[in-house]
């Protein structure tokens, strides 16, 4: 059994969004901790990414920020990435592809999480 657990921190990047052109700009930070007692290594992402208007736009792709990191046992791994969207609120989940030690591939959901201007949700 795979014992992957993924935490996300999300901050609104005020310098390069333009608010009054729909653009509002997001980093975002992941740390993929492997709590499991074999190696894994992340193949693949994909991603869904709603805004405020109920737009869903889905983005899938090898690795994360250029790299297919292998993650030891009782180790994580973090990167940060981001995405722009045209409403100050947004979601955005998905899931990994990892293969295990044994050559199987298997999934690992990301939960949903909240894009948003500091203060604008209560």
């Amino acid at each position: 059994m795979h014992d992957i657990q993924i935490a996300v921190v999300t901050e609104y990047l005020e310098a390069q969004s333009v608010p009054e052109q729909n653009q509002f700009v997001f980093a975002y930070t992941i740390t993929i901790a492997n709590h499991s007692n074999e190696p894994v290594q992340l193949l693949r992402r994909a991603w869904e990414i709603t805004d405020a208007e109920q737009k869903v736009t889905k983005v899938a792709g090898d690795g994360v920020v250029g790299q297919q990191p292998k993650i030891e046992p009782d180790a994580d791994y973090s990167y940060t990435s981001g995405t722009v969207i045209t409403t100050p609120v947004g979601t955005m989940q998905g899931h990994y592809t990892f293969v295990g030690a044994d050559g199987e591939e298997f999934d690992v959901p990301i939960p949903s999480f909240l894009l948003a201007l500091p203060n604008i949700v209560h």
